[in-house]
């Protein structure tokens, strides 16, 4: 997920000091002019509010909520129908009332873990996701300038962890907020403004959005209620062919989609696996739901197309061992467990590009950076979301013993108020904004998949 400027390595290079362009088309606004990124957040499901540093100081979560027990005693929450936070007396009953309605919330639900710890980290993840997510369907990235922006990569990922863990309502309605925000050619923005009316910037379009978003419905649609879910997933059809046919016409002769931004949000100069990869799990999870749906001719246009990416994924990213480009400059890339489930069943070499990248890009602090790619700034920052791929990769695959040191990392670095933070600094300490949905998301999917033994990808096209 990106932050600030919305380009990983950019922002990177900022925070560290360094002296680098804005990265975008028109620019984006230095780091320089927002607040110090939020360490929690309030919310009474309608609204939302950061929580600083300085408040959380000795502060805690009442159990199983959002609101929190200052140093004092006393408690903050976020009152129904508002939009600023009060510091009531602790036991107040308008805040114990919002604190059984989140607790009935998790109830209605799964909460998933083997431990109690796990348990626990899974429900901070659940409530701080439900925190984020607004009432239109927007899931922000987190709570403070620069990330309460709705990214269709998070908001995908946020929708299969819903879905995951039987809260329906939460997944369809990122779905719905998916459809409304669908440019007219099938793709999507890299980001929008919460309210859904638009971008608020000039950065370029993603075109791993179009796998992404499919990928999302198919994973929804396996978690769904059964009664109900075939007419729902109809009023999701037409957004779902109308990138599936965009995603079809971007491949070129090779096969592969061409050179675009990938989720770091920097441009390549050719084809990345971080586009690739979406883009071939949507097309799968496309030609899967096309076939629920009754559409045998829309299964087999996009299963041939699946088939076409497969084979230029097979003939140009295997033999560097997937990594983040086919010109083989750019290094390797957490993106490679993309091509793994619960995304894509994995196909020759990449379990071997699994173990090879996670040993490439571990960093002294035991977390991984996002690629090795020599023109990118990331330093001794370790990044949650990619390093939790991994975990999501093992877990899913059926490695519980691969998967569980990694995520085990992962939930050590969680800050004071137990939420996920985006980033770990050099010496092994939560940095930048948390909660962050997309770690949120990674973690509680990873969670899923070690209770059932793994995690399914859309089948892939059969000739």
């Amino acid at each position: 997920m990106p932050v600030v400027l919305g380009c990983w390595a950019v922002a990177t290079a900022v925070l560290a000091g360094a002296a680098v362009p804005v990265c975008g088309a028109g620019g984006h606004a230095p780091l320089s002019g927002f607040a110090a990124p939020a360490v929690g957040v309030l919310s009474n499901v309608t609204a939302a509010e950061g929580i600083s540093s300085s408040r959380a100081a000795g502060a805690r979560y009442v159990e199983g909520s959002n609101v929190l027990r200052l140093a004092s005693g006393r408690w903050l929450y976020l009152p129904a129908g508002r939009t600023v936070s009060v510091v009531v007396a602790a036991g107040d009953g308008r805040a114990l009332r919002q604190i059984g309605q989140s607790r009935a919330w998790l109830a209605s639900g799964r909460v998933p873990g083997r431990s109690a710890a796990e348990r626990a980290a899974a429900a901070r993840a659940l409530l701080a996701m439900r925190a984020l997510l607004r009432p239109n369907g927007a899931m922000a990235a987190g709570w403070s300038p620069g990330w309460m922006y709705s990214w269709p990569r998070d908001s995908s990922f946020a929708c299969a962890a819903f879905a995951h863990t039987g809260h329906d309502a939460e997944a369809f309605r990122i779905l719905r907020h998916s459809a409304a925000t669908q440019r007219g050619d099938g793709s999507w923005e890299a980001r929008t403004k919460l309210d859904g009316s638009g971008p608020p910037d000039g950065r370029r379009w993603q075109l791993d959005a179009n796998g992404w978003v499919p990928w999302a419905v198919w994973q929804w649609y396996r978690a769904a209620p059964v009664e109900g879910r075939r007419a729902r997933l109809m009023t999701l059809y037409p957004m779902i062919g109308k990138a599936a046919d965009r995603a079809v016409r971007s491949l070129g002769a090779d096969g592969l989609p061409p050179a675009s931004p990938d989720y770091w949000e920097l441009m390549t100069s050719s084809p990345n696996i971080g586009t690739a990869a979406p883009l071939l799990a949507g097309l799968n999870a496309s030609a899967d739901l096309a076939r629920e749906a009754g559409r045998p001719g829309d299964a087999a246009r996009w299963a041939r197309a699946a088939r076409r990416l497969s084979a230029g994924i097979s003939a140009r990213f295997f033999p560097l061992g997937y990594q983040r480009t086919v010109d083989g400059r750019h290094g390797r890339d957490s993106a490679v467990t993309f091509m793994a489930p619960p995304f894509n069943t994995a196909a020759a070499g990449v379990p071997a590009a699994l173990e090879a990248t996670y040993r490439a890009l571990r960093l002294p602090n035991g977390g991984l950076t996002p690629g090795d790619d020599p023109g990118a700034p990331w330093g001794a920052t370790a990044w949650t979301p990619s390093t939790a791929f991994f975990a999501l990769a093992w877990a899913a695959g059926g490695r519980p013993a691969k998967a569980g040191p990694v995520l085990e990392w992962v939930l050590s670095k969680r800050n004071a108020l137990g939420e996920l933070p985006e980033k770990v600094d050099g010496a092994g300490r939560a940095a930048s904004v948390a909660p962050l949905a997309w770690t949120g998301s990674i973690v509680l999917l990873s969670l899923v998949a070690l209770e059932g033994g793994g995690l399914a990808a859309p089948p892939p096209a059969q000739p």
